[in-house]
């Protein structure tokens, strides 16, 4: 199979298409806990950061593509590489999946494709991700995909209620040795 594609998802890069998929989720409040989003993004500022995705991960230091299903052609969702460190041949990941398109096996194979990317293509040898403790789906979605839980990070994320523990949780390549 193709790079980045298979049978059923495409991950592709940010088109001006997909400004409102992109200004929807950014804009969900709901989520703004487990990410560092502090306050709502327009439509200007989320169009100028589209303009900018076409740099490479080397000089961002992230990369985000699309989740596109390939039987319609419809945009939903987003999946990041982040933190890139190039030296240290690691990034963090990230992914935000449209409610009506979850459930269904997309975010796993989103994932999948991505890490195939990121350590046959990037060649790096780890990605790692932080999950709020009580995120049983994402807890379920990393574990499927391989990742291991590294540790808790207490009280890392704050929220209306005070502050929530998360898991960081590492993949390494399977073609990487480790001096443990």
């Amino acid at each position: 199979m193709a790079l980045l594609k298979n049978e059923h998802i495409t991950l592709r890069a940010l088109e001006p298409e997909d400004l409102m998929l992109l200004y929807r989720l950014e804009n969900e409040t709901s989520l703004w806990t487990v990410g560092n989003s502090l306050a709502p993004y327009s439509q200007y500022v989320l169009r100028q950061y589209i303009a900018e995705s076409r740099r490479d991960i080397y000089e961002l230091k992230q990369l985000r593509l699309i989740i596109e299903v390939n039987e319609t052609g419809r945009a939903v969702g987003l999946i990041d590489l982040f933190d890139f460190d190039p030296h240290n041949r690691r990034s963090g990941t990230g992914i935000l999946l449209d409610p009506d398109f979850q459930g269904n096996g997309i975010a796993t194979e989103a994932l999948l494709l991505l890490i195939e990317y990121a350590f046959s293509f990037l060649k790096l040898h780890q990605l790692y991700a932080h999950i709020p403790v009580g995120n049983k789906p994402s807890r379920a979605l990393y574990a499927r995909c391989g990742f291991t839980v590294a540790g808790t990070l207490t009280d890392w994320l704050a929220d209306g209620e005070g502050f929530r523990d998360v898991l960081a949780v590492q993949l390494f390549s399977p073609n990487s040795s480790r001096d443990l």
